[in-house]
């Protein structure tokens, strides 16, 4: 049976944190005299108060999580915080309607970037503040970021929250207590975003600016505080600091945590998966500067700091943009649309399908071609130098399945409501992986995310939940054995 008492429980203190997390915008609202004020006062009442309901209901809940209740928790966490998390949207009234407001929400907690307001510039701060700050905590995971400052509210099921709610399919070791590796990488994502701000704003931003465009850029969001993204200061400095903390963010954060607190940078080269991370965002990057010199006549700095900027926004899944990618070679959105699709690191803060899936899939290539020429031999897919199990490959090829088969199936749908072929590819592509804009600031050359139908607007929300979750994690509460006593 479901443990509905401890759900009760942990939702109720996420509900607390979120209503924290309200009255600071409230705050904010209050600094600025905006008219957003009472719009977040109000939903901080709200939330805190079905919080309060929340813990009354799983008062005598044990710390007993099992898998079944993590993935449950895991998911329904992420939908109760768009739901509250809409709420000041739609009391303010700049957006005005639940699905628009719900799309917004689950595209900042998903990290996903994509958003139905065409001039964001009309927002007051608090509520562009709101908006990056659900993509900051959404970043590294709701209920991860629980387990760092409160282990013990799920128990023994920290390491279960963790499988479910972590992306990737294979996990880094792991420190004894969960809980210390939670602080652990939340020390390097606090560090990260401290240190991009602080870059931003000796680069020229002002102080609230450097403060959302670092939140939505390490935790690869793409919200933006103005219109033309990134693109808004004309600043190469700016773009070139925006590269490298994307950049970094797309790295394993314990990958990280060992290069940079254990001294030990050479052991990023060691991984297999950054390095064909790291050849990835070379090899586009050249080959996208060279279309963009040859075709649109840029020069060679201006080439390669769109093509460099474009390319690890795509692959890290961040979706900022500082040039137009409507009006470059057809070509390059197919190479944009291939690193939608392939992501950055596992353990980072990025979607997509993920490179050490990638390094997995041309292993096992290898070893097909290898067996055509020695049918008898054994050869065991090894990262890293430490065998997968044939159960992990099992789980890489129903994931790699599955992902298609979600984006050939939404696509569909999608041109069923009268979108285009290549945008209604994008787009689900686009959610899926929780990249957002897919081409500069539209979707496609013409279409904006604010036109699509609402049910449309529905399924996206939805596709942005399974993508950020790993799909599995969504997908089989779907299924009739999850919800059998045994």
């Amino acid at each position: 049976m479901v443990n509905y008492q401890l759900l009760y429980k942990v939702l109720g203190s996420l509900l607390f944190l979120l209503a924290s997390l309200l009255l600071f915008c409230a705050g904010i609202a209050f600094y600025y005299q905006e008219d957003d004020f009472m719009a977040f006062l109000v939903s901080m009442l709200f939330t805190f108060s079905c919080g309060f309901i929340m813990r009354y209901l799983g008062r005598d809940a044990d710390n007993n999580l099992s898998r079944r209740d993590s993935y449950l928790l895991v998911t329904v966490t992420w939908v109760v915080f768009s739901l509250f998390g809409m709420l000041p949207f739609l009391i303010s009234g700049y957006i005005g309607n639940v699905t628009d407001a719900f799309f917004e929400t689950m595209s900042g907690f998903s990290t996903t970037g994509a958003t139905i307001l065409d001039n964001v510039e009309g927002l007051p701060h608090a509520m562009l503040y709101w908006r990056t700050q659900t993509q900051w905590i959404g970043g590294l995971g709701i209920v991860f970021f629980t387990i760092a400052i409160l282990p013990s509210m799920v128990g023994n099921g920290s390491v279960k929250v963790f499988a479910a709610e972590a992306t990737g399919p294979l996990r880094t070791k792991m420190h004894p207590r969960l809980s210390t590796m939670a602080k652990w990488i939340w020390s390097i994502y606090l560090a990260l975003t401290v240190a991009c701000i602080l870059s931003f704003y000796f680069a020229g931003m002002g102080w609230f600016d450097s403060i959302n465009y670092a939140m939505t850029t390490t935790a690869t969001g793409g919200f933006s505080t103005h219109n033309d993204s990134a693109g808004f200061f004309h600043s190469p400095a700016i773009e070139y600091i925006a590269i490298l903390f994307q950049f970094l963010a797309g790295i394993n954060f314990m990958m990280l945590y060992v290069s940079i607190f254990k001294l030990r940078p050479g052991s990023l080269f060691k991984s297999s998966e950054f390095k064909l991370y790291i050849t990835i965002i070379l090899v586009a990057t050249l080959w996208i500067g060279y279309m963009l010199i040859a075709h649109n006549g840029y020069g060679y700095e201006q080439a390669f700091r769109s093509a460099l900027f474009h390319v690890v926004s795509f692959i890290t899944t961040t979706g900022l943009s500082n040039d137009d990618a409507a009006v470059w070679p057809h070509l390059t959105w197919v190479i944009l649309a291939c690193l939608m699709f392939i992501g950055a690191c596992s353990g980072s803060t990025t979607g997509g399908f993920k490179c050490v899936r990638g390094v997995m899939v041309l292993k096992v290539l290898r070893n097909e071609f290898h067996k055509r020429l020695h049918p008898n031999a054994v050869l065991p897919v090894k990262i890293d130098g430490v065998p997968v199990p044939r159960a992990q490959l099992n789980t890489l090829l129903a994931f790699f399945a599955i992902f298609t088969l979600m984006v050939l199936l939404t696509a569909t749908l999608m041109i069923a409501a009268g979108i285009d072929n290549t945008n209604a590819i994008t787009i689900a592509l686009s959610c899926i992986s929780n990249v957002g804009p897919t081409l500069g600031t539209q979707i496609g050359p013409v279409m904006s995310w604010a036109e699509l139908p609402d049910y449309v607007k529905w399924l996206c929300s939805f596709l942005m939940l399974v993508g950020r979750l790993e799909i599995m994690s969504v997908l089989v509460l779907f299924t009739r054995e999850f919800w059998k006593d045994n």
